[in-house]
């Protein structure tokens, strides 16, 4: 039940933890967990790497860099500092998850985001901008064929939720 925050994290953390989750049949949701990506923020605010990163905040060389022991303490270092740095930053974990994510995806691929309505669309093919929900209404093989072909394990279980969500409406 723990927020989650990294430095690149909704791209490559959370996405590929959600994954060997789900391998390892150990059920993993999002739904009430925020994310904080502390390197979107350092992208909408500065340069774009996490050295680069902790040389601005933190006045220092990171050394180690790309092990996981000295990149975990750097993106504790430079969220510190960008909270301390940043009037526009507020010190919580909602208003910090919703300023470091730039798209409102429901999946981490981005496969299904949120429309300007936070109703989940799909992203691309021949469905892309439309509702998850009209889609599965008017063809429901296409869940059948994201669920065979090669999406990531979250994407299909986001997926599955929508349509279990809708069909206990009906």
């Amino acid at each position: 039940d723990s927020d989650l925050a990294g430095f690149n994290s909704n791209k490559f953390d959370i996405p590929l933890l959600a994954e060997e989750f789900l391998r390892a049949g150990i059920d993993f949701d999002m739904g009430k967990r925020r994310a904080v990506d502390v390197q979107n923020i350092f992208h909408r605010l500065e340069q774009r790497t996490l050295s680069a990163a902790y040389v601005f905040y933190c006045n220092a060389s990171l050394e180690n860099a790309h092990t996981a022991e000295a990149d975990v303490l750097a993106t504790y270092e430079v969220l510190k500092a960008q909270i301390e740095r940043y009037d526009e930053l507020e010190n919580n974990m909602e208003f910090l998850a919703d300023f470091s994510n730039r798209q409102k995806v429901a999946d981490f691929a981005g496969f299904i985001a949120y429309d300007e309505h936070n109703v989940e669309i799909f992203t691309f093919g021949k469905y892309r901008g439309q509702t998850v929900k009209s889609v599965l209404t008017e063809n429901p093989g296409y869940f059948s064929w994201i669920q065979n072909a090669d999406f990531p394990l979250y994407t299909k279980k986001v997926l599955t939720s929508i349509r279990l969500r809708e069909f206990n409406k009906a």
